[in-house]
Formats: C-alpha cells, structure tokens, sequence
C-alpha cells in the first residue's frame, strides 16, 4: 500500500439526517482515509469540526464499534454521564451494544480535527438517537413509532 496523499483526497461534508436534525452537523468536513486505503472491515475519517458544529446527534451504535482521537483544538464530548472536555490527544471510543448516547461538539472559537474510526456493519448496525425521535438502520432514518421520515 502506498502513503496516502491526504491533501489529495476529496474534502466531503453534509448531514444525511432529516430535517430538523441536520443543520447542527452541516459544517463539519471529512476527508475518508478508510476509503483511500481500500479498507472494507472499518472505516477512517479525519474530520474537521469547525466551532458552534456539532459531529452527530447524541446515538449509539447496536453493532458498530467507534473511537475518536482528537488531533488538534478541543472538543466537548457529550454522554449519558455528562460533558467531557477533550483535547489534543485525548481519545474516546464506544463498543457496539453498550447504550451510551455520545456526540462531540466544538464549543470553542477554532477548528477541531480529530480521528474517527468505525465498523462497518450498515446491513446489521441500528443506531439509537436517545434525545430525538430518531431510529436508524438498514430501513434508514425513523421515528421511534416505527414512522420513516420523509426523504428530502
């Protein structure tokens, strides 16, 4: 495998979310380094997470690991157990199953870049948002009654 000009690669961005749910997420910016490499198991994003920019909404994953390592500002992670300042180089990660809403949030005046690695099981994987009336999974994006949001 050769090195992989990061510099090169497409700077993605967007929020597949319904509305109202997306706004929150729409600054942040991924390059896929996952995808550069060719890896299929697990993906790898480095993410730039400008400030007022939430990574997600608050959610857990039934069948997909995660982990994240900030690289450089801070950001504030958000779990069941309350706020988390993290900065540069500090970690987190969440196993599959464990019923732990999380999010990270730039509460600061610049730029956060982190690292973020996952699973992926998008055939098996159901994602729980615990603030909203969200489901996820194969089916896509659900209220909790079961309902599909519209597709806009």
């Amino acid at each position: 495998m050769a090195k992989i000009d990061i510099d090169a690669l497409e700077v993605r961005s967007g929020c597949s979310y319904p509305h109202p749910f997306r706004d929150i997420c729409l600054g942040a910016a991924w390059r896929t380094l996952g995808d550069a490499a060719g890896l299929t198991d697990f993906g790898v994003n480095l993410v730039r997470l400008p400030p007022g920019t939430w990574s997600s909404q608050r959610h857990w994953h039934t069948a997909e690991d995660e982990f994240v390592w900030v690289l450089e500002g801070e950001v504030v992670l958000v779990e069941d157990d309350g706020d988390h300042l993290l900065h540069a180089g500090d970690c987190a990660g969440w196993k599959a199953g464990e019923a732990d809403g999380h999010h990270l949030q730039n509460r600061s005046d610049r730029d956060a870049v982190y690292l973020e690695v996952g699973s992926r099981r998008p055939a098996v994987d159901e994602c729980d948002y615990p603030d909203i009336d969200m489901l996820a999974g194969p089916a896509g994006y659900r209220h909790r009654d079961g309902t599909p949001y519209p597709e806009d």
